[in-house]
């Protein structure tokens, strides 16, 4: 598409004038008319001339082969508009909604290719695209501008971000507590499940003293323990309209998934059997526990498939089919969110029947939008209305969260950032406690 640049507009008003201006005063310098008609066309013709042709102008592309979610990549764009001169060069770009869109960019070029950087930012999973690019330059006079198409058709999935997962697990490797139930040495006073026994030392439990084995042997023996292993983990993620909703810039369905990938990565280092179940107006994927390092690829899969939904959930069918499904006595977390103490109140009633056999943890996640709207000093009337709202939500998440706790749920109330690293603390404790 070829059309008029700046210059040429500029170019074209100023000369009008200038051919004008003389048949006002004297009605035969009409030649100036004709003049001008001639020059303007020879301008505009001698600058497409001048211009790149079509066929010369290449694009070449190099995209990643997969793109995470909360994190970015670039994309190398090379064009080469084949011409000796250096011209002024722009690029846009046709993003798929599941990219976050991206300035133009401009450079000069035509003597030797120019690279672009694109900046690819998921913001929800799936399939992303770069459908084409769109290459506008301007010709040696600046006359016209020329702006063509280049199909590119490219698609890169988009796929939970395990990056954040991998670092956040290597910091719990180091921490003392959660070695409890990897090795055989255990600490004082944690863990139920006999070990061994040694030698009593000073600063030993006395309650751990086995005083038949210490008869047996004529010197004080005491028993050690470790945690139990093998416990059934199951993470349930509510996938509906609420959790669709975009927290720091990413869906809270996919803040979800990250915390429960990292949640099921040290579960699984620590010899438990991680599952997982989705559902929102009906039962989505199932994964039944499983153990060893291998369920983390299983759930990563399984995970990639969990698609968003625009649909209410319904917390009835989907706990209730999860209490059915399992035969022994669980951990079950579940992540999903609520705006008020009235959506929330069938959500609480299949948490309590769901807490009567079962340990649950229940984990929202918390906007610090709208703590900043309770926080700041209203400026105005409007400001005003919009903070009485938001301490009203947040008044109403406190009342829910105290009623479950007053039910023997955990809670974890927390911003994006932070969930993950409480949920790890939540299930050490719980570990630690011998409590599932």
């Amino acid at each position: 598409m070829i059309r008029p640049a700046r210059n040429g507009i500029l170019a074209a008003f100023g000369g009008l004038i200038f051919a004008l201006l003389p048949v006002f005063s004297e009605g035969r310098l009409w030649t100036f008319w004709p003049i001008y008609l001639g020059w303007l066309i020879l301008s505009f013709g001698i600058d497409v001339l001048l211009s790149p042709r079509a066929e010369r102008v290449t694009v070449s592309v190099k995209l990643p082969e997969t793109l995470y979610i909360g994190s970015q990549d670039r994309a190398v764009i090379e064009v080469d508009l084949g011409s000796p001169f250096r011209l002024d060069l722009e690029l846009t770009f046709d993003l798929s909604p599941e990219l976050e869109a991206q300035p133009r960019a401009s450079s000069r070029g035509g003597r030797e290719p120019v690279a672009f950087e694109l900046v690819l930012e998921p913001t929800r999973r799936g399939i992303a695209r770069l459908d084409a690019v769109w290459v506008t330059y301007r010709g040696l006079l600046g006359f016209v501008s020329i702006t063509r198409r280049f199909a590119i058709d490219r698609e890169i999935p988009v796929v939970p971000n395990l990056l954040p997962v991998r670092s956040v697990a290597l910091r719990f490797f180091a921490d003392r507590d959660f070695r409890a139930g990897l090795k055989i040495e255990r600490f004082k006073g944690e863990g139920t499940e006999f070990d061994s026994l040694k030698e009593f030392v000073r600063g030993d439990d006395s309650r751990a003293i086995h005083w038949r084995s210490s008869a047996r042997h004529r010197k004080l023996l005491c028993r050690q323990f470790r945690a139990e292993r093998n416990h059934q983990i199951v993470v349930a993620l509510d996938t509906g309209r609420l959790m669709g909703e975009t927290l720091a810039r990413i869906p809270k369905l996919d803040h979800a998934l990250n915390a429960a990938l990292l949640l099921s990565y040290v579960s699984l280092r620590g010899g438990d059997r991680v599952g997982m179940f989705s559902f929102d107006s009906t039962v989505g994927l199932y994964l039944e526990p499983q153990g060893g390092m291998r369920t983390q690829l299983a759930l990563t899969r399984i995970s990639s498939r969990i698609d968003y939904s625009t649909t209410e959930t319904n917390f009835t069918l989907g706990l209730t089919t999860l209490a059915q499904r399992l035969r022994r006595r669980s951990l079950i977390v579940v992540l999903t969110d609520f705006v008020d103490t009235v959506t929330a109140a069938l959500m609480i009633d299949n948490l309590t029947r769901l807490a009567r056999r079962h340990l649950v943890i229940f984990v929202s996640l918390r906007d610090p939008a709208v703590s900043g709207l309770v926080d700041a000093f209203p400026a105005d009337s409007f400001a005003l209305n919009r903070a009485v709202v938001a301490q009203g939500m947040v008044r109403d998440r406190e009342v829910v969260l105290r009623k479950l706790g007053r039910l023997g749920i955990g809670c974890i109330d927390a911003t994006p950032d932070a969930v993950g690293s409480r949920l790890i603390n939540s299930y050490l404790d719980i570990k630690r406690r011998e409590m599932i």
